[in-house]
């Protein structure tokens, strides 16, 4: 699965029709910085407020699925939205003209090529995912919708409908991995039922519909009567319409398109989780409503795992920095060099890794015969990982020196022996504070460190540390 976060290599811009509004609307996509994520903006307002894609700001799922942030909106996010996840697209704002993002042909197809026509790029910060420890469930209370989540180390996805008309009735459709959704989901098209346009359209939706971009469905035997009047209501005549005539389900792109695009919808809606999911979804009966409630859930379960439960790493990957490049970034030499690996590094965490052996020179007196790692290096240990966190805000690192200020609330939950690994966790409480003045270059940043072997919890702490530029008076 891709390691690396993505933006695109330049700005694209197209024009459309929003949906449901009928608004003619331009969009511009730009490229953004590494964990930025993705984000709407409306240049059409004072300010230019941005949206970030996130199920907090979810207002709306009627026949489609609306962000508002203070009072603005952006519609109809879901297909472009499933164009960025399945492209492996992190960073990437999207500048509207319109409260709405313009339709292009009713599925994803459009903004996947051109997001390839801009060019995928990818960046120097490895992806940040969501992965499960376990199973979770949701069963939607509103509309019998049923999801389960399994770990996996993709993200691959399974879904069924079922509808009580012809001729869609049970339908089931896969994707193995995001790699293969150009060519097996991206096309597939929003379909709806001949005799619901026309209320839909009286409800004030598919303002700007255009009946020749969807999949239109018909139990009646003679349904000119229905075809007449969306001819009326959108101006144009309708082409796409899969009657009990057997030769009329030719104009499908795929024989189970309908479940198809509801595995479309599904990816953009989770993709309002904020990162990518790694794992393998089930979902039956899934639909817009039932999808923002289902990710609204999965996101609280893994926020709640990721506050509780040891960070989930794999710890057999490349690390980000092994042992040499930790050196050029920390001052610390043998016997005092107390982490191994850099696995993860963001914004705001870090993740290392130290690897505790019998052949570590503290087990000489501590104790003989009976080995345990003395408290004070597990801290030491987690602030040397701390302090790359905070090394990494500088641009010259390797000229600055870490220094406690401050240790509260350390807690040992169980001994640390040879043949351990501590997974070493740092996370940002607060913004760093930085100072410069003519004689000194200093930050300072507290962090809740927490060392884990497997999933059981040896230490914690909150340490206050300041990173001084050498030969700088402290």
């Amino acid at each position: 699965m891709q390691r690396q976060q993505q933006t695109i290599q330049r700005t694209i811009s197209f024009e459309g029709i929003g949906l449901h509004t009928g608004e003619k609307v331009k969009a511009t996509f730009t490229p953004m910085p590494i964990d930025t994520g993705i984000q709407f903006q409306r240049v059409d307002l004072p300010g230019q407020p941005c949206i970030e894609a996130s199920v907090t700001h979810v207002v709306a799922v009627e026949r489609g699925t609306t962000l508002e942030k203070e009072q603005v909106q952006v519609a109809t996010v879901e297909h472009l939205l499933a164009a960025i996840v399945g492209l492996g697209v992190d960073n990437i704002c999207i500048q509207l003209d319109g409260s709405e993002v313009p339709d292009l042909d009713g599925s994803a197809l459009a903004f996947v090529e051109l997001l390839l026509e801009a060019g995928l790029m990818p960046q120097e910060a490895p992806r940040k995912f969501f992965k499960l420890k376990e199973k979770f469930v949701y069963d939607d209370p509103d509309t019998g919708s049923h999801y389960e989540v399994y770990p996996d180390t993709d993200y691959n996805l399974q879904v069924t409908i079922a509808y009580n008309r012809w001729p869609i009735g049970h339908q089931y459709a896969n994707l193995s991995t995001l790699a293969h959704f150009k060519e097996e989901i991206a096309a597939a098209r929003t379909f709806t039922y001949l005799d619901e346009i026309v209320a839909l359209y009286h409800k004030g939706l598919l303002q700007g519909g255009d009946p020749t971009k969807a999949v239109i469905f018909s139990d009646h035997t003679d349904p000119t009567e229905w075809l007449e009047q969306v001819a009326q209501l959108s101006g144009r005549q309708v082409e796409n319409v899969v009657t009990p005539d057997p030769s009329s389900s030719s104009c499908l792109r795929y024989i189970n398109e309908p479940a198809r695009h509801k595995l479309l919808d599904l990816i953009g809606d989770v993709a309002l989780l904020g990162k990518p999911l790694q794992g393998k979804l089930i979902a039956h009966k899934p639909g817009h409503g039932a999808n923002i409630r289902f990710v609204a859930a999965l996101k609280s379960h893994l926020w709640i795992q990721e506050q509780k439960g040891a960070p989930i790493c794999d710890l057999q990957a490349q690390p980000l920095f092994d042992v040499k490049q930790i050196s050029n970034m920390l001052p610390h030499r043998y016997p005092f060099q107390l982490v191994d690996k850099i696995m993860e590094l963001g914004n705001s965490y870090v993740i290392g890794v130290k690897n505790v052996t019998i052949n570590e020179p503290f087990f000489q007196g501590h104790f003989p015969g009976t080995p345990v790692m003395p408290g004070v290096l597990q801290v030491e240990a987690l602030a040397q990982t701390g302090g790359i966190l905070l090394l990494h805000k500088v641009p010259d690192p390797a000229q600055y020196l870490t220094y406690f200020l401050a240790i509260d609330g350390c807690k040992f939950r169980r001994m640390v022996v040879p043949g351990d690994t501590l997974v070493l966790h740092c996370a940002l409480l607060a913004d760093i504070k930085f100072s410069t003045t003519e004689k000194q270059s200093v930050a300072i940043a507290k962090v809740k460190g927490r060392i884990f072997v497997g999933e059981q919890l040896a230490c914690e702490a909150v340490l206050l540390a300041q990173i001084v530029k050498q030969h700088e008076t402290i």
